[in-house]
C-alpha cells in the first residue's frame, strides 16, 4: 500500500495521454439523482455519488436519451432541463432535441459538429 504522502504526489502528477473518457457533474438533488439511475446500467458508464454532486463518467461516449430520462422523472425532460442539473462536464458535448451526446473524441462528433476530417495537403 502507498504511504499518504506518495499517493499525493502521483495525485498532482500530470498525465497527457488520452483517458477516452467523457463525463457530466450533476446537481446532488431529485433530478440528477433521477438522470443517474437511468444511467447506471449503461455499459461503460460509471457512477459516483459525492455528498454535493453526482459524477457520471463514460468510456468513448454518453447518450443521455431524454426519452428514457422524461419517463424515469415523471415528466417531459428536455436538453434544456439536462443542462440545469448538469453543473460541468468534459468531452465534446452536443445537443439534439431528444438526446445529449458526450464523446471522448471530437473526432467521433464530426457528424454531428460539421467536422471535415479529410487530410489536409
Amino acid at each position: 500500500m502507498m504511504a499518504i504522502a506518495e499517493q499525493a504526489q502521483e495525485f498532482g502528477k500530470a498525465n497527457h495521454t488520452s483517458s477516452n473518457q467523457c463525463g457530466v457533474t450533476l446537481m446532488n438533488n431529485q433530478n440528477g439523482y433521477t438522470i443517474a439511475n437511468v444511467m447506471a446500467n449503461k455499459p461503460g458508464v460509471t457512477i459516483r455519488e459525492l455528498p454535493s454532486m453526482i459524477r457520471v463518467d463514460g468510456i468513448g461516449k454518453i447518450d443521455f436519451d431524454m426519452d428514457e430520462i422524461s419517463e424515469a422523472v415523471g415528466f417531459e425532460f428536455a436538453p434544456h432541463d439536462f443542462e440545469e442539473v448538469m453543473s460541468t462536464h468534459y468531452g465534446r458535448m452536443v445537443v439534439l432535441d431528444d438526446h445529449v451526446l458526450l464523446f471522448a473524441n471530437p473526432e467521433d462528433g464530426a457528424e454531428y459538429l460539421g467536422f471535415d476530417l479529410k487530410p489536409v495537403n
